[in-house]
C-alpha cells in the first residue's frame, strides 16, 4: 500500500494512493533521488492482471538467513516506494509473510503466516488503494480492531492487536496473501470503474 496525505483531522484515518492526478503532481514534487527509487521499486510491484495477485500464498517452513533476506528486501521496497504495507505475493513470491509500517519512522514490522484470530464488532469504511492497482481508490468496509497471531523472522510467535490504519493495513494485506484484493470487496458498481481506469491505464503504457 502506498501513503496519501490525510484528508482528516486525524492523520490515522486516511491511507493509500490520491487520485492519479494528485499522484502524479505529488511525484513531480518528489526529490529526484527519492522519485528515482521509488520508480524503481513500483516497477518490481506486480500490477493487476497478474495471476499472482490472485493466488493463495503457502505457510513459510523454514525460518533460515533466506528469509530474514527476503523480508528485509521487502521492507526495503516497501520503504523506497513510499508504502505502508508490502505482501510476498506483490512481488511475485508466494510465501505468507508481510510488511508494513504505519508511522513514517518507525522500523518496518514483519509477520510470517499472520492470521487473524479475532475482530471487533465495529467496523468502518475508508477508501483503499493498492500499489498493484495504480490510479484506483474504491471503499472497503474494515473492523477497526483485529487481534492478528503470527510468527516473527525467527519463527516465534507473537500476536499483534492493532486498531484503526494499523488494523486496515494488516487485513488489507493478509488479503493478498490470500488472494483476495481490494476490487474483491468493494460494490459492484466501484468494481467497474476501478477497471475500466486500469484497462485505459494499460492502454495508455
Amino acid at each position: 500500500m502506498a501513503q496519501q496525505t490525510p484528508s482528516t483531522s486525524d492523520p490515522t484515518e486516511t491511507f493509500e494512493v490520491e487520485p492519479e492526478e494528485d499522484q502524479e503532481l505529488e511525484e513531480s514534487q518528489l526529490d529526484p533521488e527519492v522519485a528515482a527509487r521509488r520508480a524503481a521499486a513500483l516497477s518490481q510491484v506486480r500490477k493487476f492482471g497478474d495471476p499472482v495477485l490472485k493466488t493463495r500464498a503457502r505457510p513459510v517452513q523454514r525460518f533460515d538467513d533466506a528469509l530474514r533476506s527476503e523480508l528485509q528486501r521487502m521492507g526495503q521496497l516497501m520503504g523506497d516506494a513510499l508504502g505502508v504495507g508490502l505482501a510476498a505475493t506483490q512481488i511475485g513470491v508466494l510465501h505468507r509473510v508481510l510488511v508494513y509500517r504505519v508511522q513514517q519512522q518507525a522500523p518496518a514490522a514483519a509477520l510470517v503466516n499472520p492470521e487473524i484470530e479475532w475482530t471487533g464488532a465495529e467496523t468502518e469504511s475508508m477508501e483503499e488503494g493498492c500499489l498493484s492497482l495504480p490510479g484506483v481508490l474504491v471503499d472497503v468496509d474494515r473492523p477497526i480492531h483485529v487481534r492478528v497471531r503470527a510468527l516473527d523472522e525467527h519463527g516465534d510467535r507473537i500476536v499483534v492487536e492493532a486498531s484503526g490504519l494499523e488494523a486496515r493495513v494488516i487485513q488489507h494485506e493478509i488479503d493478498h496473501l490470500d488472494g483476495v484484493l481490494i476490487l474483491d470487496r468493494t460494490t459492484r458498481e466501484q468494481r467497474k470503474e476501478a477497471i475500466r481506469v486500469l484497462r485505459e491505464a494499460e492502454r495508455a503504457a
